[in-house]
């Protein structure tokens, strides 16, 4: 039944944004309550269709639309948790929103965005081809620019805004190549389609990975991963998603937990047979979400801005999860189980701790950490629900971000034994770094005396509500679902066949030892349900040592005890100016960013644009404008000696007149001759 109604789980939210576009300036709150309902729909509606369909099936419906453009749902495994993870966190985004949002004159716009926004996520993760995501995928980058810039009177939101959506833009060109590279090797295939059936549907798609040329397939997946290192801000295009920060605190809360930077992972999860496939495919995602997962980390320990320290956690929790996909050279399409496993975890701790900010900042009307302290005294509520969202994000034991960053550690480590040891070291220092910057911040707001007046007040329970219950799924979700969880999605790719062994092969992954069994040129992947480690010869793997099992234990608990020694004033024993100073060139990197703000402007915008500008106004004066001055001045030159001829006299001119015709009658005599001769 549920199932039938699929097409329901976008349509509600794009009837509520119509309703709160044209009516929400007459409706109480803006009409927040109408998004609330219809995300809440969308919920309902993907949890019926789960019920139906778990554990085994999928749902595919598909329609020809115009010309070979078919439009369709694709419910599989993948898709569906994602549905209910979107569903769920912005539903309870947008209640928390109403109470934010309440009196802000903008308000019915604001909803009207975000219902759209959320009817775009939710379009794009169960779409059944690669065009239909991509128009999504579009969908959600104009909604994004359009909610980061919602205060557009601030030059600084307008400025984020279009800094987002150029920036973007840059992985969404590299996409739609992508997408036509594709289509184009598909099209020379000749694949006989059966009816409903259309070139770029995945499963389609999946079935002809391994007829197309390998260099091809690196072309495609270096695109593909174009577009999402734009769309999830990994290096070197990470630079919009801080500058984000700039509008309401739920937009925050939305891009970085449930919508928009999400989508990018998603992209690669969903393409993963052809990046398996791609020689170097997954070399490239690992090399990329390993070290913007280090890079972020190091940024997040000197920000002072509260949703800025946040910010940089998630582009460092999303270089996690690329990261493990990115091993999944090592272990198969078990990665793909894990990294959305942290997706899905880091969505319900990153949301909370967004809206525990936005709470904070709604208290005491600052962003800036140095300006808090003691906030803990009359937010009891928010400090603890943030402390558990805190304890979470630094992966810290029994607590759902533990689980799924434990796991990327551990396949990271087999990839180090297999390929290369660099992303492994990568992540641990990351995950150490996670933690220090987390409770740095923790911290600063909570603890200690205060350090400026405000409001000495708790948040209303509108805006409580969500934070307890995204509380209580940031604790408990990765202890109660870790190992359903990696079941249900190891099996997202047998629905299609997927041959992982044959596409090894092309991608390169025949690996003899610590990993797949290689024999006689055959390529063999086996998932170990419980610690995923691969068998060779059908002898089982050696367990991971006792000190890499325990390391994860030991970079949580130790960031923590760092950054309690200078932070939390009952046990502080260092103070970080004296440690580093305030010139302490690093500590200014740092603060700096990497000086990546001026390096765009100095080298880039300056540099190359302005460089280039020069250079083509040089060549338009000197050549173009140049040549075309020579020309008019010769002829002005020619006409002046012409104009000499006309002296008025028509005695003159019939005199010249004369002189031609003689002159034209002597060459064609002349011409005649020659060819009478012979000379012509």
């Amino acid at each position: 039944m549920y199932s039938d109604l699929a097409y329901l789980i976008v349509g509600l939210p794009v009837l509520a944004f119509v309703l709160c576009l044209f009516f929400g300036w007459h409706l109480p709150r803006g009409g927040g309550f109408i998004t609330v309902l219809a995300t809440l729909g969308a919920f309902i509606i993907s949890f019926g269709i789960f019920q139906e369909i778990y554990p085994g099936e999928i749902v595919h419906q598909s329609m020809r639309w115009f010309g070979d453009f078919n439009v369709g749902i694709l419910i599989d495994p993948l898709s569906l948790v994602m549905l209910l993870m979107v569903s769920f966190v912005v539903t309870l985004i947008h209640i928390y929103g109403n109470g934010y949002m309440n009196g802000d004159p903008g308000a019915a716009r604001y909803f009207a965005e975000a219902a759209l926004f959320s009817a775009a996520m939710l379009g794009l993760v169960y779409a059944d081809n690669l065009l239909q995501l991509f128009i999504f995928w579009e969908l959600v980058g104009l909604c994004s620019y359009l909610l980061i810039g919602f205060w557009y009177r601030k030059p600084s939101a307008a400025a984020a805004a279009k800094k987002a959506f150029l920036t973007t833009r840059v992985g969404d060109v590299m996409f739609l190549a992508a997408i036509i590279i594709l289509y184009n090797n598909l099209a020379n295939l000749n694949i006989t389609l059966n009816p409903g059936e259309y070139l770029l549907q995945f499963p389609v798609i999946y079935a002809h990975i391994a007829e197309i040329p390998p260099d091809q397939l690196t072309l495609i997946a270096l695109g593909l991963l174009g577009g999402a290192v734009g769309k999830s801000g990994q290096f070197p295009l990470h630079v919009w998603l801080p500058d984000a920060m700039e509008g309401p605190t739920t937009v925050s809360a939305m891009i970085h937990a449930a919508t928009m930077v999400t989508a990018g992972v998603f992209l690669v999860a969903r393409m993963f047979p052809l990046f398996y496939a791609a020689p170097h495919g997954l070399t490239a995602v690992a090399a990329v979400g390993a070290f913007t997962a280090l890079f972020a980390a190091t940024m997040g320990l000197t920000a002072f801005d509260i949703k800025r320290v946040l910010a940089f956690s998630t582009v460092s929790q999303l270089g996690f999860m690329m990261a493990g996909l990115g091993v999944g050279a090592a272990v198969g399409a078990f990665a793909v189980g894990v990294s959305m496993f942290h997706l899905i975890g880091h969505s319900f701790f990153k949301a909370l701790l967004f809206l525990c900010a936005g709470s904070v900042i709604h208290a005491v009307n600052t962003n800036d950490l140095r300006e808090m302290g003691g906030v803990g005294r009359y937010m009891k509520w928010t400090m603890y629900t943030m402390l558990i969202g805190s304890l979470s994000l630094a992966g810290f034991p029994l607590f759902t971000g533990f689980y799924s960053k434990d796991e990327i550690i551990m396949i990271a480590y087999e990839y180090g034994v297999m390929i290369n040891i660099l992303p492994y070291v990568f992540l641990i220092l990351a995950a150490v770094l996670t933690a220090i910057y987390t409770f740095r911040m923790w911290f600063c707001v909570f603890t200690g005396k205060e350090r400026s007046n405000y409001g000495k007040h708790e948040s209303p329970w509108i805006m409580l509500g969500p934070l307890v219950i995204l509380a209580v799924f940031a604790f408990g979700f990765g202890m109660a679902s870790q190992h359903d969880f990696y079941n249900y999605l190891d099996s997202n790719f047998e629905h299609y066949e997927v041959d992982f062994a044959e596409l090894g092969m092309i991608g390169g992954h025949v690996l003899e030892e610590h990993g797949a069994a290689a024999e006689e040129g055959e390529h063999a992947t086996a998932e170990a349900e419980a610690g995923h480690e691969t068998a060779a010869e059908g002898e089982e793997a050696e367990a991971l040592p006792l000190h890499i099992q325990l390391l994860p234990y030991i970079v949580a608990l130790g960031g923590i005890l760092i950054a309690a020694l200078f932070y939390w004033d009952r046990v502080k024993k260092f103070d970080p100016s004296q440690v580093t100073g305030d010139k302490d060139p690093i500590r200014k990197m740092l603060l700096k960013g990497y000086y990546q703000h001026e390096i765009m402007t100095a080298w880039i915008c300056e540099g190359i644009v302005y460089g280039t500008a020069l250079i083509c106004n040089m060549i338009d004066i000197k050549i173009v404008d140049g040549w075309l001055n020579w020309l008019s001045a010769w002829v002005m030159g020619f006409a002046g000696h012409v104009r000499k001829v006309q002296t008025g006299v028509v005695q003159n001119y019939v005199t010249a007149l004369m002189l031609g015709v003689v002159v034209l009658v002597i060459a064609i005599l002349a011409i005649r001759l020659a060819t009478e001769v012979g000379l012509i």
